[in-house]
């Protein structure tokens, strides 16, 4: 009976859902980083990190590729144990930060390169004026997803991840936007993750999704379009900012997190310094680190949170 009991409670365990695991804890910070938050990358709990490379210090000329930056994250995470994933940006939030290879920014081929867009950078900020790639151009796109091959070249099954930027954006459609509009720019997004998708064959792909643009409860189907385009092709979902039950993310991509526990390989979080202005409405105070790994893991089936650095836990 009592071997009986012991397998029975082995079969259980070994049913359960992935997800059902605690979110596994990870760091998120600019490339240049690295080297001044390395007492809290050795903390045990801590596995890996997402570090955020622009395009143009990947890309500093037209198919002139330098990866060394990310060759140097690599040598200093390996011997420590700790994993890479990397997010390849195309999008910026200050006026001033244009980080796109000067040739899609002066050749009339590319559209402009960048189209501007408006940027809520936390609870209580004031609005700002930021920047995203005009990914529905196809030349522009045909640059991106040549950089994207390039780095599965180097770093596929090297890197635990790559990520693809948020799916937000706010852009004026009354400004001229070179051929932009709400569906080429979700077309746009979901063929750059189909070519990611292609090129890392044993890394994992994670696109980013919180918004769409001109969509609000999935009334264009953007977003349940997303999410069964990745459960279909093995790609994993994530987000910049885990807010526990917020309206907005209600409205839009975290109930699809729920309704698709277990079937995406992987789906990773962050939590970010904007994420860190958000007050628990049941205390008026910021929410504590309990709060969002219980919502990750129960609500989103979260696997990876990513950390700011400046997350009020992981400060000495």
């Amino acid at each position: 009976m009592t071997r009986l009991i012991l397998s029975l409670l082995a079969l259980l365990l070994f049913s359960l859902p992935a997800w059902a695991a605690a979110p596994r804890t990870f760091l998120y910070m600019p490339a240049d980083a690295l080297e001044r938050h390395d007492a809290v990358l050795r903390r045990p709990e801590v596995e890996g990190v997402q570090l955020v490379y622009s395009w143009k210090s990947l890309e500093p000329a037209r198919g002139q590729y330098d990866f060394g930056a990310i060759d140097a994250a690599l040598a200093r995470l390996e011997p420590l144990g700790k994993k890479l994933v990397i997010q390849v940006q195309d999008r910026f939030f200050t006026p001033k930060a244009r980080h796109l290879p000067d040739y899609l920014l002066t050749d009339p081929a590319y559209g402009g390169g960048l189209v501007a867009q408006v940027d809520r950078p936390g609870q209580g900020k004031p609005v700002a004026q930021g920047w995203v790639a005009a990914q529905w151009n196809p030349a522009l796109r045909a640059r991106y997803q040549a950089l994207l091959a390039a780095l599965a070249a180097r770093f596929d099954g090297r890197v635990l991840a790559i990520t693809l930027p948020e799916t937000a954006a706010d852009i004026d459609p009354r400004q001229p936007n070179a051929g932009f509009s709400c569906d080429a720019y979700v077309d746009a997004t979901l063929d750059n993750l189909a070519a990611a998708r292609r090129a890392f064959t044993r890394s994992q792909v994670v696109q980013y999704v919180n918004f769409w643009p001109c969509e609000w409860g999935d009334d264009h189907h953007y977003m349940s379009r997303l999410f069964a385009f990745a459960a279909a092709n093995g790609v994993g979902l994530g987000g910049p900012d885990i807010v526990p039950g917020r309206k907005a993310q209600m409205a839009n991509a975290y109930p699809f997190f729920n309704r698709y526990k277990g079937r995406l390989p992987l789906v990773a979080m962050a939590v970010q310094e904007p994420t860190l202005t958000y007050t628990d409405p049941k205390t008026g105070k910021p929410f504590t680190k309990d709060a969002v790994v219980e919502y990750a893991e129960r609500y989103l089936g979260v696997d990876i949170i990513f950390w700011t650095p400046a997350a009020p836990w992981l400060r000495p």
